[in-house]
């Protein structure tokens, strides 16, 4: 065997640009497709980042304007969300939601703690199911609950920002009291910042800032979490009956898409697995394409190298040599050059895709509102990395059995013929 590598060595290095050229299109093919799954695995887990901010089967609902005449009303009509509408979600779709919440904002108000203060705040009126539906996270204490809503009470809970504008030890501040406007609220909660948001709100009672504030009947936004609804048309047919639920309420047509808005984003979910599954198929496609011209590299370069050793092959069948030893030797070489070359190929993927995620991947984009990361985790599976190293040496293995057969098949009297 070891006679047989250095053979197949002293052939490489008689033919040094012929080998050179099907190395880099085998290392070529095999490094791009690690590099293109690995830059679309990090926009893909950007977007599914950005997915997991908030509760996957759950729906956002808030009003709008009419956008058609209805009834003898002209388009164009404000509609605003109310406690009935809240009460009408909550029975009349029953089979298909868990609960339902509102959230209720009062723009501009002023919190305070000793010598500091915070000014131009939002203070949000929610529901308990506020703190499941966008996935808030609890630093310290707890967040709005049944009691609260029940009892009015004046509790608040303050993002970490607006904590640590307050006190220089941020987290002692649950259990104090703190003024909003002119009022004393209680400290119950702070919860972690949100990067992708300002940082600028604060949460309450629902029932508490519908009552501070007068509010009446209005109710804000709903939120509510679904269930039962698993396919799209499911999705989609329960926003068409919805909709047409509510717009009702408010003489709105049936159908008008713009008298209420709905963020479903169960569905949208089930649109962006499906976009994933298109863009991931495409990254493949391209990388074994580019495999595609390594394999054929080897398979043309295989059959140059035959036709150029005829004469040689003839030589060994005459003095002996069977034509499984002539197919061994061919395939062989086919093997190790797939191979080495695959395995710098593969090398060189995973530096890159390394490199991406120790820069890219960690590139954050502050807009000076908001925080974004458009690329996270540009990397490829090692696994994906042995598979795709195995294929082109598989693929390398069929491109030169072909020749390698018809080397071995050949009479050496015809082969002694051959120029």
């Amino acid at each position: 065997m070891i006679e047989l590598f250095k053979e197949i060595w002293s052939t490489a290095r008689r033919n040094k640009l012929r080998t050179s050229l099907t190395g880099f299109a085998v290392a070529w093919g095999i490094f791009m497709l690690i590099f293109l799954l690995g830059a679309g695995n990090g926009l893909i887990n950007a977007q599914l980042q950005q997915q997991n901010r908030f509760l996957a089967n759950s729906i956002m609902v808030w009003g709008g304007s009419t956008s058609k005449p209805y009834k003898g009303l002209r388009e164009g009509r404000a509609v605003q969300l109310t406690d009935h509408d809240v009460e009408v979600t909550g029975t009349t779709f029953a089979d298909n939601i868990d609960e339902v919440g509102s959230v209720l904002t009062q723009n501009g108000v002023n919190i305070s703690f000793a010598d500091n203060y915070v000014s131009a705040q939002n203070l949000k009126g929610v529901y308990p199911n506020d703190l499941r539906i966008n996935k808030r996270e609890i630093v310290a204490g707890r967040y709005v609950n049944d009691i609260d809503m029940r009892e009015r009470r004046k509790v608040i809970v303050l993002s970490m920002t607006q904590a640590k504008e307050l006190a220089n030890d941020p987290l002692a501040l649950t259990g104090k009291n703190v003024k909003v406007g002119e009022l004393a609220f209680q400290v119950v909660g702070i919860v972690k910042d949100d990067q992708q948001m300002q940082n600028n709100e604060s949460y309450t009672a629902y029932t508490t800032l519908k009552t501070i504030y007068g509010r009446g009947d209005k109710a804000g936004d709903m939120q509510f979490s679904i269930k039962n609804l698993v396919t799209e048309e499911e999705n989609e047919e329960f926003n068409k009956n919805y909709r047409a639920k509510i717009n009702m309420m408010h003489d709105a047509a049936p159908d008008d898409e713009g008298s209420i808005w709905l963020w479903n984003r169960y569905l949208d979910n089930i649109q962006m697995t499906k976009g994933i599954g298109i863009i991931r198929t495409a990254l493949w496609v391209i990388g074994l394409f580019t495999l595609l011209s390594g394999i054929v590299g080897v398979s043309n370069i295989m059959l140059i190298t035959v036709k150029e050793r005829t004469r040689e092959f003839g030589i060994r069948k005459a003095i002996g040599a069977k034509p499984w030893q002539i197919l061994r030797l061919i395939i062989i070489e086919s093997i190790a050059t797939t191979a080495i070359f695959g395995y710098i190929g593969m090398l060189c993927g995973v530096v890159a895709n390394e490199y991406m995620d120790a820069t890219l991947g960690h590139n954050v984009i502050d807009t000076g509102l908001f925080q974004a990361t458009m690329f996270v985790d540009p990397t490829v599976g090692l696994d994906v990395c042995i598979q795709a190293t195995l294929v082109i040496i598989l693929a390398g293995t069929v491109a030169g059995l072909i020749p390698a057969v018809k080397a071995a098949r050949v009479r050496p009297i015809e082969a002694l013929r051959a120029e």
